[in-house]
């Protein structure tokens, strides 16, 4: 199935489809999200695999953070993106797949960790990267570029602009 092809099968389906550069994107909300997912794997379709699951700050706009899923049919080989935008509020909710999708399990502690997306429902969503105490979500617009504290004992980065030569 071609990119074309895959854009007008789901464009009877859902309201935002976008074809751009050889690629297929779908923008569902975060309560539509786990139906359309069992849709695109339980249909002819065959989304069976979830490959990635990405997430991105966007401050200035609403909503302001999107979590991107990117699937891929291991039959057809084709892939989607689907798309969801959540709210800007400090703890950003969206339902977890790891049920339909195994292997969202660490993308999605990933997202949590970095920029604080909670996945309502998943088994043991805990940061996985940063340190346990550590608060904040590295990966958010709004946190420093660096002079952060660090847990090297007497270590420290200075901002960019505040650096030696």
């Amino acid at each position: 199935m071609t990119p074309e092809d895959l854009f007008g099968r789901l464009r009877t389906r859902f309201a935002d489809v976008v074809l751009a550069r050889g690629e297929v994107s779908v923008s569902v909300g975060p309560k539509e999200l786990l139906a359309a997912l069992e849709w695109l794997r339980d249909e002819d379709l065959g989304f069976d695999f979830l490959s990635d699951l990405t997430c991105s700050d966007w401050p200035e706009l609403e909503p302001r953070y999107w979590v991107a899923y990117h699937l891929l049919s291991l039959a057809q080989g084709h892939r989607l993106r689907v798309k969801v935008g959540l709210a800007g509020d400090d703890e950003p909710h969206v339902p977890s797949v790891t049920a339909r999708y195994p292997t969202a399990d660490w993308f999605e502690r990933e997202a949590f960790d970095f920029f604080g997306v909670v996945f309502d429902g998943h088994p043991d969503l805990r940061r996985i990267e940063m340190p346990e105490e550590w608060t904040g979500h590295p990966l958010r617009k709004t946190e420093p570029l660096a002079g952060v504290r660090t847990r090297f004992v007497g270590a420290s980065i200075p901002p960019p602009d505040r650096r030696g030569t």
